[in-house]
């Protein structure tokens, strides 16, 4: 039988463990290894008519106003305290050939902290609503809304944390109410980042990650973790009003403990789910592959009314309060996927294409679930990858 782990977390940018295999070729990139020449030095004790260079570190948004295409800033570590968003506009964009870099300086973390802001879904952190960024190395916190925003379209957003927001902390999403159809943010990369502890006033919004309601085609989360978020891991959720999102592929992921917060905090009315994918009965087919749903408040991966044909595959399900897998309607194709108990629970329902590849729960464990057993672990390696170990022993889902 398996026994309930106690779960451990290396954090961000540490840890040296095996990565997970499998991942796509799409490029993986990397943070800073060496200065950029040329590049805008940004300090919590920057000025705006400063220079911008080592010796005289300008603010973040005077950096983003002058900001050559293709160009860096560097943020220093430290702690910055805004009490506004901080916004990098429409049209201040980077190329195809070379992102615009916003980095943490090698070696340093800079925090971004909104505490000054009041609970508004005006109060975002960070909004990325350029065009080929790269944010790499920063820690967004007590925003208003979510950390970080992102409105603009092929951005890569890598090694951040988004931490004690009052709405989701990384979410992607139209910049406003106008914004055409085909302007809808796509092609977004979010890679080897970790979300925590967002929590909204009545714990029912606040997810780790989110692409959802106006989001366009081609986002994809990779080596990502969410966890002890108050109401969803990841929420894909889709509203009649608005209509499809576009298919977004999560994989190599991590969700676990949400609807819980880290202090204890619960909200029982909470969506609670480690993957929510979808909403009002509209058809996206979503790609989840080789991600680890465990101890979330609700169900561990949940077609939320979305009657697709998502790719379901190589994903396992551990110790979820309700469904490990919980797939009602639609034609979703399921491969490969594990779903793991240490007690009596909810059986599993997968209704769609799942063959005998799968070993889901109707009752008791199947044989892989003696890999899943012992206190659960999880680090990012030095190439970002995500690492996960039950037991001290390396995983795969």
């Amino acid at each position: 039988m398996l026994k309930k782990p106690v779960i451990a977390c290396v954090g961000l940018l540490t840890g040296s463990l095996l990565a997970l295999p499998g991942t796509m070729a799409l490029a993986t990139p990397t943070g800073p290894g060496s200065v950029a020449a040329d590049a805008l030095y940004v300090a919590p004790s920057g000025s705006d008519g400063a220079a911008g260079t080592q010796s005289d570190p300008t603010t973040l948004s005077s950096a983003i106003g002058r900001v050559s295409p293709g160009g860096t800033i560097y943020l220093r570590g430290g702690t910055y305290a805004y009490s506004e968003t901080v916004t990098i506009p429409p049209g201040n964009d980077g190329t195809p050939a070379a992102r615009t870099t916003l980095a943490a300086y090698p070696d340093e973390t800079p925090v971004l902290d909104f505490a000054a802001m009041s609970e508004d879904p005006a109060n975002r952190g960070l909004a990325v609503n350029g065009a080929y960024w790269h944010v790499d190395g920063v820690v967004v916190q007590h925003a208003g809304d979510n950390g970080i925003f992102v409105g603009g379209s092929n951005n890569v957003i890598e090694h951040v944390v988004t931490r004690f927001n009052h709405d989701s902390g990384l979410q992607i999403s139209r910049i406003a109410s106008d914004t055409p159809d085909d302007e809808w943010p796509a092609n977004n990369l979010v890679l080897s980042s970790e979300s925590h502890d967002n929590a909204d006033s009545d714990g029912e919004d606040a997810d780790g990650f989110a692409a959802k309601l106006t989001s366009g085609p081609g986002n994809v989360f990779r080596y990502t973790v969410s966890h002890n978020n108050i109401d969803d891991g990841w929420d894909l959720y889709t509203k009649s009003e608005t209509g499809p999102i576009g298919p977004v592929t999560i994989e190599d992921s991590l969700s676990y403990d949400n609807g819980t917060l880290s202090d204890g905090t619960v909200n029982s009315d909470g969506d609670r789910n480690g993957y929510k994918l979808g909403g009002d009965g509209i058809e996206v087919d979503h790609i989840v592959r080789r991600n680890i749903a465990y101890g979330n408040g609700h169900h561990g991966f949940t077609y939320n009314s979305n009657p697709g044909s998502m790719t379901v595959s190589d994903n396992v399900g551990i110790d979820n309060a309700e469904r490990n897998f919980s797939f009602d309607k639609g034609t979703s194709v399921f491969r490969g996927n594990v779903s793991c108990r240490a007690d009596d629970g909810s059986n599993d329902k997968t209704v769609g294409d799942a063959d005998s590849s799968n070993q889901f729960w109707t009752g008791s464990d199947g044989p892989a679930c003696s890999a899943y057993s012992g206190a659960m672990d999880w680090s990012f390696a030095g190439d970002g990858s995500l690492v996960v170990t039950f037991g001290g022993t390396r995983v795969t889902p």
